[in-house]
């Protein structure tokens, strides 16, 4: 098969920086096109630890140029400039993945917690993939939205254990994370004092991906879905682990169910004790676990936000549109110790 040409637009940042770590050992994606907003700049300036590996040119990101140059973008960017910038390519015959939150949610959702909507006829047609909740539905499409980190690891705690859930009663999640989730632009609440030796809760309930939980839960269901939904920010640099707290209708073996829901899932890995962030780290392992208490469910999913949680679950994402196997150039060794 021949390469695929690839570019990544957004590539200052943290998700940036390890798409390109992984862009660069894929067997069959050539990373031929890298963009910022300012551009003149290198890969190996932008993150010295590429120093001695990929000096290749950042420049400034320019749409005509990335489609002569790319059949495929990956979109790194903030909400809103994700839209404007995927619309561009769209129009000229480029495939996209956003990891941004433009195309994950339905107008009336977007719109309610982020900001007008600007295309909205790509919105309808985005395909919103966690493959091991929604298959190859990303095969052959032309825009995928990758999910957010806290989505990702709540959804796959909570996904198999919707049929049996009593609904009426509430669902709480506690998900916590750790900093490079805020990005990398320097920020008081992500300040190394305000960090360290230190644990807080921030956006009570009223946090963005709550809805997007709920509406993708929704779906998933086919029952409306409600959460209460609590991200606490902890001092680490990477890595993610949501618990799900609900209250079960019918009779389950948490374990057993995981077993079965996830057979044959590459990149789930099912313990047998709660799950521990770093044994994720650098992958894209989303690593399960669940019990019960009687009626009272505790399930629980540990990853790594800048991977599962962003860039590996991309990768994969476009892997699968392009009609690839999922695991081509996916990292399996985690950053231990």
């Amino acid at each position: 098969m021949n390469a695929i040409k690839v570019g990544i637009i957004g590539v200052s940042g943290y998700t940036g920086l390890e798409l390109v770590k992984m862009l660069l050992n894929h067997p069959l994606f050539t990373l031929t096109y890298c963009a910022n907003t300012e551009g003149e700049t290198t890969l190996s300036e932008l993150h010295p630890a590429l120093f001695g590996v990929c000096d290749m040119g950042v420049e400034k990101v320019d749409l005509d140029r990335a489609a002569l140059m790319c059949e495929l973008v990956f979109l790194a960017l903030p909400h809103k400039t994700a839209m404007n910038t995927a619309k561009g390519l769209l129009e000229r015959g480029v495939k996209i993945v956003d990891l941004s939150a433009d195309y994950r949610l339905n107008k009336e959702n977007y719109e309610a917690f982020y900001c007008e909507h600007e295309d909205i006829s790509n919105l309808d047609h985005a395909i919103y993939s966690i493959p091991e909740l929604h298959g190859r539905r990303a095969e052959g499409s032309k825009l995928v939205a990758n999910p957010g980190c806290h989505v990702t690891a709540t959804l796959m705690a909570l996904a198999p254990f919707l049929d049996h859930i009593d609904t009426a009663q509430p669902i709480f999640i506690d998900s916590k994370t750790g900093v490079s989730g805020a990005g990398k632009s320097p920020a008081a609440a992500a300040h190394y004092v305000s960090v360290n030796d230190n644990i807080n809760c921030y956006n009570i309930i009223k946090h963005r991906h709550a809805i997007e939980i709920e509406q993708h839960a929704s779906l998933l269901s086919g029952n409306e879905i409600k959460v209460t939904f609590v991200p606490s920010l902890v001092p680490m640099t990477r890595g993610m682990l949501a618990c799900v707290y609900a209250t079960l209708k019918s009779e389950v073996q948490p374990q057993e169910r995981l077993e079965n829901f996830y057979e044959g899932k590459p990149f789930v890995r099912v313990r047998t004790a709660p799950p521990h962030t770093k044994m994720t780290s650098g992958t894209n392992f989303a690593d399960v676990y669940a019990t019960r208490h009687g009626n009272a469910l505790v399930a629980m999913c540990a990853i790594d936000n800048l991977m599962r949680g962003a860039s590996s679950q991309a990768l994969v994402n476009a892997n699968i549109m392009m009609g690839l196997d999922e695991t081509l150039g996916i990292p399996v060794i985690a950053y231990v110790p």
